[in-house]
């Protein structure tokens, strides 16, 4: 979906007069040829990108190319790497000019570790022009790192720290016309792991100036990012956002049970009515998609359908429901390594495979699973899955935007959606429903409805390669 904002940004930081290349595996081929042109090979990754890279260094290593590893993986996970040639761990501003020096000298170090969280008030914008944007469904930006909560089996503090640290009013603004002169219109997703962290700033320095930029340019630009859910309780904030142009963010619901949001920290989420907050941002004019988990200690046999209950009432029409994981270095992973319950497998990452369990949980692991499935099964069945694009319908209250021009991207979908779901699948009749119900009661909205129905296409595949 999103091109590799880390490597972009590490290779505008990287001397001007310097050849560099950029080779997204999830867009090209890693070609031999690649390999043989380096003086180096630089590798960010996540976690779940890790047998990729390791069949990546393998690649590198047959021709004796020296390999310079960063990134989330390398950060928790470089005990598993030792035989790169070097390692860079933990966020690079405050290194990146000593290494850049030492490449120079041909003196880099086996490994460079910044301890603490820098100012990101000086970090380059992305070098957009060593990838092509058509390759891509959305561009990305990140406005802040860190998050002011921390939950028990999220990695996020300690990648990135409790403080959330923002980039200038100016750096923002100019990311901005960096991307518009590559001539993108289209999505933008702030990766912020939450974008509400600091909302007093949110809200009288940095919505407001994103606002007028939008306004000066006939809003070229769409906006998702991520958020806690205490968004809902700010009705001011809510609505600069959607002037700005936000039409989605991503919540961590986690779980409708209190005990174990309480279990994993989840604070924000407590002594509040989660449907009801999900509504406020609906009704405000943005999609909610949600992430949830099950495997919970203080999980009963009842979780299971009471997550699909909640969903459906809910409208979450892109729910991701995964396994519960332990991952390196989070306040979980502890807790679970003292009690021996850590099995000795290395974490994934993909918490949407059933293989990817890498604890013993409280509940029996056969029940845990099978409940996992219907879960799934469940939501993304077509019946449940148009009946939730329904009860989404009847709350989204989309602010009111200029006339588009119907091309060719809408009629296609359309045509795609007919024949695809409305002929070839099975759950046609529900499609069909779905269909007639949004032309009689919600008519302004048909696009979404086409545009979910496509969609349920790879979230049904998702859940049958569980």
């Amino acid at each position: 979906m999103i091109p590799p904002l880390g490597l972009l940004t590490v290779g505008a930081m990287l001397p001007s007069d310097w050849e560099k290349r950029v080779v997204d595996m999830n867009t090209s081929i890693l070609k031999d040829e690649n390999i043989r042109w380096a003086d180096y090979v630089f590798i960010s990754a996540m976690l779940i990108q890790k047998d990729s890279v390791r069949r990546v260094v393998n690649k590198v290593k047959k021709f004796k190319k020296p390999i310079v590893g960063g990134g989330p993986l390398f950060t928790t996970g470089w005990k598993d790497f030792t035989d790169i040639d070097h390692l860079v761990l933990g966020e690079v501003e405050e290194t990146f000019s000593t290494i850049v020096e030492d490449l120079k000298n041909g003196t880099l170090k086996k490994m460079y570790t910044c301890k603490k969280f820098p100012d990101i008030k000086e970090t380059a914008i992305p070098d957009w022009n060593s990838i092509n944007i058509k390759n891509y469904n959305s561009m990305c930006v990140q406005f802040s790192r860190g998050c002011p909560f921390d939950c028990e089996f999220c990695d996020v503090v300690q990648l990135n720290g409790r403080i959330p640290r923002q980039k200038s009013k100016k750096q923002i603004i100019a990311e901005l016309d960096a991307l518009y002169k590559t001539g993108w219109r289209a999505g933008v997703f702030f990766v912020d792991d939450n974008f509400i962290g600091n909302k007093s700033k949110l809200k009288k320095e940095y919505l407001p100036a994103i606002i007028e930029w939008q306004k000066t340019r006939n809003y070229p630009f769409t906006f998702n990012t991520q958020v806690s859910i205490n968004l809902a309780d700010d009705k001011d904030l809510m609505e600069l956002m959607v002037e700005a142009g936000f039409t989605f963010v991503f919540v961590g619901i986690e779980t409708p049970d209190t005990d174990s949001l309480e279990e994993c920290g989840k604070h924000q989420n407590i002594n509040r009515n989660l449907i009801d907050s999900v509504k406020k941002i609906q009704n405000i004019g943005m999609e909610v998609q949600g992430g949830f988990i099950v495997g919970f200690d203080n999980d009963k046999l009842s979780i299971f359908q009471r997550q699909i209950e909640f969903i459906q009432k809910s409208g979450i029409v892109t729910a991701m429901v995964g396994l519960l994981m332990a991952l390196p270095k989070t306040r979980l992973y502890k807790r679970l390594e003292e009690t021996k319950r850590i099995i000795k497998m290395a974490a994934t990452g993909n918490n949407t495979k059933i293989t990817s369990l890498n604890f013993i949980p409280k509940m029996d692991k056969n029940t845990l699973i099978n409940g996992y499935k219907k879960v799934i099964s469940t939501i993304y069945s077509p019946k449940a899955y148009y009946e939730r694009i329904k009860t989404f319908l009847r709350e989204y209250k989309p602010k009111k935007k200029k006339a588009q021009r119907l091309n060719m991207y809408y009629l296609r979908a359309f045509f795609s959606s007919i024949w695809y779901l409305g002929i070839k699948q099975r759950g046609r009749l529900y499609y069909w429903k779905l269909i007639l119900w949004s032309l009689l009661k919600r008519p302004g909205l048909f696009p979404y409805a086409i545009g979910f129905s496509l969609t349920g296409l790879h979230l049904r595949a998702l859940a049958q390669a569980c």
